[in-house]
């Protein structure tokens, strides 16, 4: 899935004429642009270490960001097995050694087709330390305990970013549109990004709100909180990062933006 970003008219005038020179879509540097500054390399780092990607037209692959199917599944699947298993058998010790099986046979996979395996080893590791707190414990509901941690750890981060006007959403969305770190010179570009990282902030303290009171139900509340879990994964996730990303887009060329008494100063010098 990937956020539509308008082409480039290249076809004759209205008037029959051949028509000028098209436009750079969004993310490409038009003709004769300066090179990328070591800024916009230092963006670019920084968002292929965040997993974002972006197709050859300047656009953000959504899906291919979230993992793309097999990272999805990697992500979903685990947990998924995990439910299933525990929910027919009542057995905690066969329910975590199917949820770490599946996620091994991830990993074995991704051998097979000499791909990264960053993501699939990280899913290993999640889920061995659920695993591991959920057996200590014997409780089924703390294989869900770490991610409100880790959800938490990524909350501060998104907040200290925004306070300290290095939005993460900048970081990333800059890369994919050729902005580098310009942005943070233009406060307009600057508050859509900081607007954009507070999206992205909603969706992960929504799940908790949503995923905290289920735990604390125990096991009553296991199977929602699995449910829970799932949906407000992936899904939620590809749906946060696509609205930041309509939200932060840049005006269109010719229109500016209404200066500080409220008046719009398009075509004025």
């Amino acid at each position: 899935m990937t956020v539509p970003n308008p082409k480039p008219s290249t076809g004759p005038g209205q008037d029959g004429q051949p028509a000028g020179p098209a436009k750079p879509a969004e993310g490409q540097a038009p003709d004769g642009a300066d090179a990328p500054s070591p800024m916009a390399g230092l963006a670019a780092e920084y968002a292929a270490k965040a997993g974002l990607h972006r197709t050859h037209d300047g656009r953000v692959d959504v899906l291919r960001t979230a993992g793309g199917v097999q990272g999805i599944a990697e992500s979903i699947l685990p947990g998924l097995l995990f439910l299933v298993t525990y929910t027919i058998s009542q057995d905690l010790t066969v329910s975590l050694v199917a949820a770490l099986a599946t996620a091994a046979v991830f990993t074995v996979v991704r051998l097979i087709q000499r791909r990264p395996l960053t993501q699939a080893l990280a899913g290993v590791v999640g889920v061995g330390i659920s695993a591991w707190l959920a057996n200590t414990t014997g409780k089924a509901e703390d294989f869900y305990l770490p991610g409100f941690f880790t959800n938490a750890a990524y909350i501060v981060a998104m907040v200290l970013s925004i306070a300290l006007k290095w939005p993460v959403a900048g970081l990333l969305f800059g890369f994919i549109r050729n902005e580098g770190l310009d942005w943070r010179n233009d406060p307009a570009r600057l508050k859509a990004y900081r607007l954009g990282t507070w999206i992205i902030v909603a969706v992960l303290v929504l799940r908790l709100v949503v995923q905290v009171p289920l735990y604390l139900l125990g096991p009553e509340g296991l199977a929602a909180l699995a449910t829970t879990r799932l949906i407000m994964g992936a899904p939620l996730y590809i749906l946060g990062v696509w609205v930041a990303w309509l939200i932060t887009r840049p005006a269109p060329a010719g229109v500016k933006a209404p200066d500080r008494a409220g008046h719009d100063t398009t075509g004025q010098i």
